[in-house]
């Protein structure tokens, strides 16, 4: 498998991460379309009113084909917010998460944000694994109902930019 390769967001990406996470949710853990209609109004947000000196994306190529994605939001109060992070299945363990979590808070960092948070679940455990190496601390939890699920826990993670580097390994 080849290096990956970052790229900024083209015409068809947004369906790409869409569909991609729509459906690889469903099959890894059965979550229905409460799921995907989310994912689409984040998507349908970022492309109507993203401000692209503040807001951006990328997807994560592998022998040119998109195989990760990752958005980075406004949230106001000089807070920039880690959207939809997505490895697919087969690029996982080749670093595709390490580099796209590393662009976004970079990015982030060099818009002037002050901080940065992201919001995931509890059992999505690969991806908790690179926020806590990038620096992020897991601030609040709580058990929630959703995706067609009873057993899931909500999870916000912080992470101050001001004054800090990524510890992501290079």
């Amino acid at each position: 498998m080849d290096t990956p390769v970052l790229r900024a967001l083209r015409p068809g990406d947004l369906g790409w991460i869409v569909y991609s996470q729509g459906k690889g949710y469903a099959e890894q853990f059965g979550w229905n379309e409460e799921y995907e209609a989310l994912i689409a109004r984040i998507v349908a947000d970022y492309a109507e009113r993203h401000d692209p000196a503040r807001e951006t994306g990328w997807i994560a190529e592998l022998n040119g084909e998109p195989v990760g994605s990752i958005l980075c939001v406004d949230a106001g109060d000089s807070v920039a917010k880690l959207r939809l992070l997505w490895v697919e299945p087969s690029a996982r363990g080749h670093g595709v998460g390490v580099l796209l979590v590393r662009q976004c808070v970079d990015f982030a960092r060099g818009a002037g944000y002050l901080s940065m948070t992201l919001w995931t679940m509890s059992l999505l455990h690969p991806a908790r694994r690179l926020y806590e190496d990038a620096g992020f601390t897991l601030t609040s939890e709580r058990p929630v109902r959703m995706f067609g699920k009873d057993d899931l826990v909500n999870q916000i993670w912080d992470l101050p930019l001001r004054d800090s580097a990524s510890s992501l390994p290079e």
